[in-house]
């Protein structure tokens, strides 16, 4: 699942790993609120709180683009039951890795807005400015949808 965070970087060394965390999230745009709490205690627990309005920010626009553009348009929006998006943060001694599963199958695509007053459009933009890199893949085997993922370096690594 994870080969193509490893493309133009450094191989992760597995014993470096130092922790994951997961939460499956509501498919309610008050889910947002709740995954940005999540990556702020994770963040706190891992010692890394200095990189949390980085994190904070992508993990919101992530998570607001599934709930928004992968989710069936008959998807129950007040149930709990099965939540179809989670939410995974993956830490390493020299990087994070902030991941949002979702149902589809579609690419995410990054929408070309001249209006730089506009509400929306610009969250893939965002990812991409403040992560490292950011890309997503589908899932295979008994799990179906895609994740979308953005790459962080912690402390010194090279870029």
């Amino acid at each position: 699942m994870l080969e193509p965070l490893r493309q133009g970087l450094p191989p992760i060394d597995p014993a470096a790993v130092s922790s994951s965390a997961s939460c499956a999230l509501p498919p309610r745009y008050e889910a947002v609120r709740g995954a940005r709490q999540f990556t702020q205690s994770t963040l706190a627990r891992w010692e890394l709180g200095e990189c949390f309005d980085d994190v904070a920010l992508v993990v919101s626009e992530l998570v607001t683009n599934a709930l928004r553009h992968a989710l069936p348009a008959d998807t129950p929006r007040g149930g709990e039951q099965d939540p179809p998006v989670r939410l995974h943060l993956m830490h390493w001694t020299s990087r994070l890795v902030c991941a949002v599963r979702d149902p589809s199958h579609e690419s995410p695509e990054a929408r070309e807005t001249d209006d730089c007053s506009a509400e929306s459009g610009r969250g893939l933009f965002l990812v991409d400015s403040f992560s490292d890199s950011w890309g997503w893949h589908p899932l295979a085997g008994t799990l179906s949808g895609k994740v979308v993922w953005a790459l962080f370096r912690l402390g010194g690594e090279q870029r």
